[in-house]
């Protein structure tokens, strides 16, 4: 589905949503999401695709004395799947009663709504 004005089309997966890595180094690993950044189509997911950061000493900083800290890198939205109900899932989008868009989940029988 295209968008009126900036023709990119609208992300499916949100902060807090548990997914499920579906290519790349991490296949199969399993996490909630931290933060999306929609300008470049990257997620960060809470354990996966670790990458090792090495801090200069600075006074003001949580850590003085530097180091190496592990931290998330960013993963590409699209190798990445909804994980709801124990099950890799697509994602849908449809008009309730009131006529805002919910996201439903598509490998349910009875399309459950996501919360």
């Amino acid at each position: 589905m295209e968008r009126k004005f900036n023709k990119q089309p609208k992300l499916k997966i949100k902060k807090g949503d548990q997914v499920v890595v579906i290519a790349g180094d991490d296949r199969g690993k399993k996490g909630r999401v931290l933060e999306v950044n929609t300008e470049t189509r990257r997620i960060l997911i809470e354990g996966v695709n670790l990458a090792k950061k090495h801090l200069k000493p600075k006074v003001d900083a949580k850590n003085p004395n530097g180091g190496i800290i592990t931290m998330e890198a960013p993963v590409s939205i699209s190798n990445v799947m909804l994980w709801y109900n124990n099950t890799a899932t697509r994602v849908g989008r449809k008009l309730d009663e009131q006529g805002k868009l919910q996201r439903f989940a598509r490998a349910t029988e009875n399309k459950e709504i996501i919360k």
